[in-house]
């Protein structure tokens, strides 16, 4: 599949559904406290997104790697879960927990992306340093976002901050273009190994997910038996942010950021 250009008002109207992901992120965020179910945090997902006249984005979705559709608005990944993890009545956040979101929304025909890492309560100071770790990593991410790099700088300037902090990017996960859909080309990894013989320039007009995923052990990550929350192998803290980023003459412009 092609990699989608856009025009600026199309970017206006990606920017508009990835403030509203920023939106309701910062008040599911907010709520994330001991003693309260992902799957409350989900439910104030869903009312907050149709309060804005918006559709999650994850909603129903039906992934390449999947044989089923996604039943939830959010991915909620707790501790040792790095992506995808499912809301749940029964998943209980307790405190000193890292806490990962992942929210996309749709909103007059185009998608935004983001994801956040809070920790619920007071943290482990190596919880601390691994969210400080894995924001950096995100900026310092955004920074190469400029026409005529390629998606693997951007993948580099990840892989770089995670060995500053020794820690490790996840393989065979990472970000992907955003626009008409959620997930769109290019796919932007955050380990080095994933970079490979397809290195797409990167283009003005060109709408893409940021999203770095470091854990404090390990790079390798095994499927829960649910079907989709993705852990890492050797059980050790991951934290997930992202942005959607809009690639212009100008420099990188955050869509996502309140």
């Amino acid at each position: 599949m092609a990699i989608e250009l856009y025009s600026q008002r199309e970017i206006e109207k990606i920017r508009k559904a990835s403030q509203i992901v920023a939106e309701v992120l910062h008040i599911v965020a907010e709520n994330v406290k001991p003693g309260v179910s992902t799957w409350d945090l989900e439910m104030i997902a869903r009312k907050e997104t149709e309060k804005r006249g918006a559709k999650p984005a994850f909603l129903g979705y039906k992934p390449p790697f999947s044989d089923v559709r996604y039943p939830a608005a959010l991915c909620i990944s707790i501790n040792d879960e790095v992506v995808h993890g499912l809301p749940k009545k029964e998943k209980v956040i307790k405190e000193g927990d890292v806490v990962s979101i992942d929210f996309g929304a749709i909103y007059d025909g185009y998608a935004g992306d983001s994801a956040i890492t809070v920790i619920a309560g007071k943290g482990s100071p190596e919880a601390q340093k691994l969210l400080e770790a894995t924001k950096e990593a995100l900026y310092n991410a955004i920074e190469k976002a400029l026409p005529g790099k390629k998606v693997g700088d951007i993948t580099k300037a990840i892989h770089e901050t995670a060995e500053k902090y020794g820690f490790k990017t996840i393989l065979r996960y990472g970000g992907h273009g955003v626009g008409r859909k959620v997930h769109q080309e290019p796919f932007v990894p955050n380990n080095v190994k994933d970079i490979g013989k397809k290195n797409p320039r990167l283009r003005q007009g060109m709408v893409i997910a940021i999203e770095p995923m470091l854990s404090i052990g390990t790079e390798e990550t095994v499927e829960d038996g649910d079907g989709w929350t993705v852990k890492t192998k050797d059980g050790s803290l991951a934290a997930h942010f992202e942005h959607t980023v809009a690639i212009t003459k100008k420099g990188p412009v955050i869509l996502t950021e309140l």
